[in-house]
């Protein structure tokens, strides 16, 4: 274990996690009102159409994979019956669909976004360093997901979750991550690379999505009857 490990897999994750916390509340206080995607909706909406919808309902997925596949420990799945041919294979297929679709729907953005003037004149400096950040992250993932997993005999639930995992206990184990594939790291760190970026790009919107609405009480509007007319 050399002293770039220690760094890679021990100090960064937690200087990473550092920014994004307080990245976020500096933002939050000093630009309170910056936290949205600075909707672009009115200079061209049919892309825009196809593109987020694929983008976010994927993202959605890969994130729930993410989470299934790193915080689920091998033994609970185990003690649910769940059987490892098909734990890897729905990872496969449905890990599969959901990056796909969330690649596709960032080209759609980034299409867009160079094609139309107007939203290319409205493209931060932020979004220039986001965008490919992000792209790099969903195709290593991809990748990953597509050849390294079917290929591999290597099980990231042994190594590459383990890492995460013990990084909650504030004792990283960092032979868990540098025995995992290329491909694995490589995702790993452009994955705290996307969230170092993220409270300076209008990713910050996804601390502000609206879920309120999905649980507030219906608008019940009543019929107040005919106008009085003035005398």
């Amino acid at each position: 274990m050399t002293h770039l490990h220690i760094t890679l897999w021990a100090v960064l994750p937690y200087l990473c996690a550092g920014t994004l916390i307080a990245g976020s509340a500096w933002r939050y206080h000093y630009d309170r009102f910056g936290f949205t995607t600075r909707s672009s909706q009115l200079h061209e909406s049919r892309l825009l159409r196809v593109g987020s919808p694929l983008f976010h309902i994927g993202l959605l997925f890969v994130i729930g994979g993410h989470v299934v596949g790193l915080v689920v420990p091998e033994d609970l799945t185990r003690r649910l019956h769940v059987s490892e041919s098909f734990y890897h294979a729905n990872a496969l297929v449905v890990g599969g669909l959901a990056g796909c679709a969330a690649t596709a729907g960032l080209a759609v953005l980034c299409w867009r976004r160079l094609r139309v003037p107007a939203v290319r004149a409205a493209t931060s400096r932020s979004d220039r360093v986001m965008y490919p950040v992000l792209a790099a992250a969903l195709l290593a993932g991809l990748v990953t997901t597509l050849v390294t997993t079917s290929t591999s005999a290597y099980d990231y639930r042994t190594g590459v979750a383990v890492w995460f995992r013990s990084l909650f206990t504030l004792d990283p184990d960092v032979a868990a991550m540098t025995g995992a594939p290329l491909t694995y790291q490589l995702h790993a760190l452009l994955g705290m690379a996307l969230f170092t970026l993220w409270p300076f790009s209008r990713l910050v919107h996804a601390f502000a999505a609206p879920i309120g609405y999905l649980v507030r009480p219906y608008v019940v509007y009543r019929h107040r009857g005919a106008a009085t007319r003035p005398e």
